[in-house]
Protein backbone atom coordinates (compact mmCIF):
# COMPACT_ATOMS: atom_id res chain seq x y z
CA UNK A 1 0.00 0.00 0.00
CA UNK A 2 1.38 3.26 -1.32
CA UNK A 3 1.08 5.93 1.68
CA UNK A 4 2.54 8.39 3.91
CA UNK A 5 2.15 8.97 7.50
CA UNK A 6 3.07 11.93 9.88
CA UNK A 7 3.36 12.00 12.95
CA UNK A 8 4.81 13.58 16.03
CA UNK A 9 1.88 16.29 16.50
CA UNK A 10 1.50 17.29 20.20
CA UNK A 11 0.09 19.81 22.43
CA UNK A 12 3.36 21.95 23.48
CA UNK A 13 3.43 25.33 25.26
CA UNK A 14 4.49 28.58 23.38
CA UNK A 15 8.39 28.52 23.07
CA UNK A 16 8.61 24.87 22.96
CA UNK A 17 9.25 22.17 20.57
CA UNK A 18 8.19 19.62 18.22
CA UNK A 19 9.42 17.06 15.71
CA UNK A 20 6.90 15.76 12.54
CA UNK A 21 7.80 13.00 10.90
CA UNK A 22 6.60 11.78 7.17
CA UNK A 23 7.02 8.68 6.65
CA UNK A 24 6.82 6.65 3.28
CA UNK A 25 5.66 2.98 2.49
CA UNK A 26 5.20 1.35 -0.90
CA UNK A 27 7.41 3.85 -2.35
CA UNK A 28 11.02 5.94 -2.16
CA UNK A 29 10.84 9.17 -0.63
CA UNK A 30 14.17 9.91 -2.41
CA UNK A 31 12.35 10.06 -5.72
CA UNK A 32 10.05 12.77 -4.45
CA UNK A 33 9.95 16.84 -3.39
CA UNK A 34 8.28 16.70 0.26
CA UNK A 35 6.28 19.85 1.03
CA UNK A 36 4.81 20.20 4.59
CA UNK A 37 1.56 21.46 4.91
CA UNK A 38 -0.52 23.08 7.60
CA UNK A 39 -4.33 23.97 8.09
CA UNK A 40 -6.71 25.42 10.58
CA UNK A 41 -10.25 26.04 10.74
CA UNK A 42 -11.31 29.30 9.04
CA UNK A 43 -7.88 29.37 7.83
CA UNK A 44 -6.44 28.78 4.53
CA UNK A 45 -4.27 25.34 3.90
CA UNK A 46 -0.96 27.24 3.77
CA UNK A 47 2.39 25.70 2.12
CA UNK A 48 5.21 25.50 4.87
CA UNK A 49 8.42 24.06 3.76
CA UNK A 50 9.52 21.91 0.89
CA UNK A 51 12.66 19.70 0.36
CA UNK A 52 13.19 19.10 -3.21
CA UNK A 53 14.69 16.10 -4.76
CA UNK A 54 18.07 15.43 -5.38
CA UNK A 55 19.73 18.03 -3.90
CA UNK A 56 17.50 18.98 -1.30
CA UNK A 57 17.28 22.33 -1.71
CA UNK A 58 14.81 23.99 1.21
CA UNK A 59 12.24 26.52 1.26
CA UNK A 60 10.08 27.59 4.09
CA UNK A 61 7.35 30.50 4.31
CA UNK A 62 7.94 33.73 5.78
CA UNK A 63 6.32 33.43 8.89
CA UNK A 64 8.69 29.72 9.99
CA UNK A 65 11.96 30.51 8.81
CA UNK A 66 14.79 30.67 11.28
CA UNK A 67 12.60 28.32 13.40
CA UNK A 68 11.47 25.22 11.35
CA UNK A 69 13.99 22.96 9.49
CA UNK A 70 12.97 20.48 7.14
CA UNK A 71 15.43 17.48 6.93
CA UNK A 72 15.42 14.05 4.74
CA UNK A 73 17.22 10.90 6.25
CA UNK A 74 16.76 8.35 3.03
CA UNK A 75 17.78 5.24 4.69
CA UNK A 76 14.87 5.63 6.99
CA UNK A 77 12.55 6.88 4.05
CA UNK A 78 11.40 9.59 5.90
CA UNK A 79 11.00 13.52 6.21
CA UNK A 80 11.21 15.78 9.20
CA UNK A 81 9.97 19.09 10.24
CA UNK A 82 12.03 20.49 13.15
CA UNK A 83 9.93 23.07 14.34
CA UNK A 84 11.67 25.20 17.72
CA UNK A 85 9.98 28.65 19.00
CA UNK A 86 6.42 27.55 18.53
CA UNK A 87 4.06 29.93 19.11
CA UNK A 88 0.21 29.93 19.52
CA UNK A 89 -0.28 30.66 15.64
CA UNK A 90 1.35 27.66 14.68
CA UNK A 91 -1.65 25.44 15.63
CA UNK A 92 -3.21 23.36 12.82
CA UNK A 93 -3.09 20.10 11.30
CA UNK A 94 0.32 19.01 9.35
CA UNK A 95 0.09 17.49 6.48
CA UNK A 96 3.22 15.91 4.33
CA UNK A 97 2.64 15.20 0.53
CA UNK A 98 4.85 14.06 -1.86
CA UNK A 99 5.22 15.41 -5.94
CA UNK A 100 7.20 13.64 -8.54
CA UNK A 101 9.42 16.78 -9.20
CA UNK A 102 12.57 18.05 -8.41
CA UNK A 103 10.64 20.90 -6.60
CA UNK A 104 7.46 21.18 -4.99
CA UNK A 105 5.18 22.21 -7.65
CA UNK A 106 2.39 21.13 -9.43
CA UNK A 107 0.03 18.18 -8.51
CA UNK A 108 0.71 16.34 -5.62
CA UNK A 109 0.76 12.16 -5.81
CA UNK A 110 0.41 11.18 -2.10
CA UNK A 111 -0.44 13.05 1.02
CA UNK A 112 -0.62 11.63 4.37
CA UNK A 113 -3.46 11.64 6.72
CA UNK A 114 -2.33 14.87 8.54
CA UNK A 115 -0.92 15.25 12.32
CA UNK A 116 -2.37 17.73 14.67
CA UNK A 117 -0.05 20.32 16.58
CA UNK A 118 -1.30 22.50 19.07
CA UNK A 119 0.57 25.40 20.89
CA UNK A 120 -1.36 26.30 24.05
CA UNK A 121 -0.09 27.32 27.48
Amino acid sequence: QLQLVESGGDLVQPGGSLRLSCAASGFTLEDYAIGWFRGAPGKVREGVSCISRGDASTYYVDSVKGRFTISRDNAKNTVYLQMNSLKPEDTAVYYCAAVSAHRCQGRYDYWGQGTQVTVSS
